[in-house]
């Protein structure tokens, strides 16, 4: 194992306490033979006591290790765990790894090398936490084609989107009390700004795709212009706002991916996922809609997948090694009670998959939030430049009681295609009536 954070302690200490229930499950017993630890020094420290015998300093020697059958990578970054994954395949090491970062910056290369080597991969952890969408998308559900995956893959936007809703804070305030609580670090740019989601969002879509798809093309938007204004004027329209990873078959060829806040409506079960539980609904044309729901991220959470990858390339290796010395594990035989058995486990295609659809030709419904000055024909100078763009105006709010030299004017829009939405926007900002620029959200219904 490379790494011993959060995940990797809790990791060795499920293992060593679960280790006779993986017994009887897989017919082999997972032993931690080598622990990688970036920082030997602070071992004294950890909750959990790690044997000064299994500490090794270089990652590396993980893929070279003769003992060492599978090679599970929880130490996060891109650079040394790429080399480190990618001599482990080349070595015929299964692979473990939580790292969907990797996974989506650099997917071809792995992916390919895995194919090449016949090497399996497994990634449950990556997306999601404790919640087993990789292993039903690849497995269980391995029968349908996917038109609609959608859900909250980010628990720390979800925890501060749900404050906001709740007590009606500032983004600020409830940012600052995420990290206080632990739900955010110390530097949240990659969870508020969208990234995290995004990296999901992109090892979702090449499993539905069926070949790696290009995170450089992924549109992605994080919540820090999400406002309390928004979300009260949201709920007054029937809406919740979720920051949402959104991938849309578009085609046979084609495929939206993308990470955004978004208004959905509150009868819709994701506009009640709160806190930091994730919540992934996939629509399948075999099954329909399924739902996933529970906690996306946390050491035991994210345990609980890297544990069920660890039985799988256990059962593979015991399938291969039975294979080629069939007296070898006949006494193991038979004990698994049909409760395990080897998977399906050949990896993502190593080529990219279909085409990303350009943000500009989406087609959406759309919130608009106009600051504007309170006079007659304001509302008709804002929906000519809309009926001139071919947009349509579905409903309008104007609360009543604002004073002073602008008021709020919220617009719903009927479908629009986002290029013509963001031309209109522009333009509507030059008017002398409008006194802020225009904020705009997509609402999305996800009807088929």
């Amino acid at each position: 194992m490379a790494g011993f954070g959060v995940v990797g302690g809790a990791v060795y200490r499920h293992l060593c306490r679960e280790a006779a229930l993986l017994a009887g499950r897989c017919g082999v017993r997972p032993v931690i033979t080598a622990v990688a630890v970036k920082h030997p020094g602070w071992m004294p420290r950890r909750k959990v006591h790690l044997p000064r015998s299994l500490v090794v300093s270089c990652a590396m020697e993980l893929a070279a290790r003769r003992e060492v059958d599978v090679v599970v990578e929880l130490m996060g970054g891109c650079d040394t765990a790429r080399e480190l994954i990618l001599a482990s395949l080349r070595a015929g090491k299964p692979v473990v790894t939580a790292n969907k970062a990797l996974l989506a910056e650099h997917g071809p290369e792995i992916f390919g090398e895995a194919n090449r080597f016949g090497t399996p991969i497994y990634f449950e952890a990556s997306v999601a936490g404790g919640i087993p969408i990789i292993q039903s998308l690849r497995e269980g559900l391995v029968a349908n084609r996917f038109r609609l995956i959608y859900g909250i893959v980010n628990g720390t936007c979800n925890y501060i989107l749900s404050r906001m809703a709740q007590d009606g804070a500032a983004f600020n305030n409830v940012l600052r009390e995420a990290q206080e609580l632990g739900y955010a670090e110390a530097d949240p740019a990659l969870d508020i700004d969208g990234i995290d989601a995004a990296h999901k969002a992109t090892v979702l879509a090449s499993l539905a795709c069926g070949g790696c798809v290009d995170f450089r093309h992924v549109h992605v938007e994080g919540i820090r212009h999400v406002s309390a204004v928004d979300v009260r004027f949201a709920h007054l329209l029937g809406y919740e706002i979720k920051l949402l990873a959104i991938i849309r078959a578009a085609g046979a060829s084609q495929v939206e991916v993308r990470v955004h806040p978004t208004l959905i409506p509150m009868s819709n079960r994701l506009a009640t996922t709160a806190g930091v539980t994730n919540a992934i609904v996939v629509r399948g044309h075999v099954v329909g809609d399924i739902e996933f729901s529970g906690p996306g991220a946390g050491g035991d959470a994210t345990a609980s997948a890297v544990l069920s990858d660890i039985a799988h390339a256990a059962c593979h290796l015991r399938m291969i090694r039975a294979t080629e010395n069939p007296g070898s594990f006949h006494a193991q035989r038979g004990t698994d009670g049909g409760r395990l058995r080897p998977t399906h486990h050949r990896p993502l295609i190593g080529s990219l998959g279909p085409q990303i659809v350009s943000m500009g030709d989406v087609i959406s419904r759309y919130y608009l939030r106009l600051s504007v000055t309170d006079r007659p024909g304001v509302l008709a100078q804002i929906s000519s430049i809309l009926g001139k763009t071919r947009i349509g105006i579905s409903s309008v709010l104007q609360p009543e009681g604002h004073e002073g030299g602008a008021v709020p004017l919220i617009l719903m829009i009927h479908d629009a295609r986002n290029d013509a939405m963001f031309k209109a926007m522009r333009r509507i900002h030059q008017l002398k009536c409008v006194k802020a620029k225009p904020v705009m959200f997509r609402v999305e219904t996800f009807e088929t």
